[in-house]
């Protein structure tokens, strides 16, 4: 109850201030997406028919936009998703996932008020572990124990699946494994994502 407490006083004097996309993403501090510049931003939104924006570093394309979602390809290997999430009081927060796709896909999630102001991922985000993918009826053997250990990092990439406000959350381990421990791994695993159902106050399991 406190955590949602300063939560919702935090974004309070925002109330009514970016409440769509197209304003927060405009204002949006140039550190996030470095050398997109608010002008492209602002001609990217604007420009129903422009969905490439050419800048320093490659080319931004659009892929899904809304009014509380946006969506682009940052790179090859990288996308950028923005969410306006509603709290229970009617103000929003922003919610970011910068997604990069190397051996395995890795999502950064970030959350922030309507005036870019930082928020503690821990208030809002539940710890999602490699565990959770597994089948907890073979927890125990030997095996399991193994195939567990065999994933020395956790690949987890998260995306808004057409832009709702629930979280799938992926396991990569077969792009990340050699196919070998891949096959180790798989007798194993219960569920290849997850979803984190948002409340408008959390996301929860």
């Amino acid at each position: 109850m406190r955590r949602l407490f300063i939560l919702i006083f935090t974004c309070m004097p925002l109330l009514g201030y970016g409440q769509k996309v197209a304003d927060v993403f405009k204002t949006m501090p140039d550190d996030i997406l470095p050398g997109f510049s608010e002008a492209n931003r602002t001609m990217l939104l604007l420009d129903t028919a422009l969905n490439v924006i050419p800048y320093p570093l490659g080319n931004i394309e659009k892929i899904n936009y809304t009014d509380s979602y946006l969506q682009l390809k940052t790179s090859d290997i990288g996308t950028f998703q923005l969410k306006l999430l509603s709290l229970v009081n009617n103000t929003k927060i922003i919610c970011t996932i910068k997604t990069v796709c190397g051996e395995a896909c890795d999502s950064n999630i970030r959350f922030y008020s309507t005036g870019w102001e930082e928020i503690d991922e821990k208030t809002l985000l539940p710890s999602v572990s490699k565990e959770v993918f597994f089948d907890p009826a073979k927890k125990g053997t030997e095996a399991y124990e193994q195939a567990l250990s065999l994933l020395d990092i956790e690949p987890l990439s998260a995306v808004f699946r057409d832009g709702e406000n629930d979280l799938t959350v992926m396991l990569n381990y077969e792009a990340y494994l050699s196919k070998e421990n891949s096959a180790k791994i798989k007798p194993f695993i219960k569920q290849d994502f997850i979803t984190l159902y948002w409340t408008k106050t959390a996301f929860r399991l």
